[in-house]
């Protein structure tokens, strides 16, 4: 009876104490210091025809974004 008492409360500080091993959650290669219309420098995430660093483009790909894209008001059948 002690034997199997003494295994259960090992067995349960082990349960216990693994979930104590949570990785680090860092923000690894974001790059805060610059502006979003500076791009990511990789194609697939790139329209085509748009250059880094066109901010007066960003902006109005953005607002047309928000007209016509997301906008359920303008997309719904009337």
């Amino acid at each position: 009876m002690r034997t199997l008492l003494f295994c259960a409360g090992v067995a349960g500080a082990a349960l216990s104490l693994s979930a104590c091993g949570e990785k680090p959650q860092e923000l690894k290669g974001t790059r805060i210091d610059q502006p979003a219309n500076a791009g990511t420098g990789v194609a697939a995430f790139t329209e085509s025809g748009w250059k880094a660093g066109d901010s007066v483009a960003w902006s109005n790909h953005l607002k047309a974004r928000a007209n016509y894209g997301m906008n359920d008001h303008t997309r719904a059948p009337k």
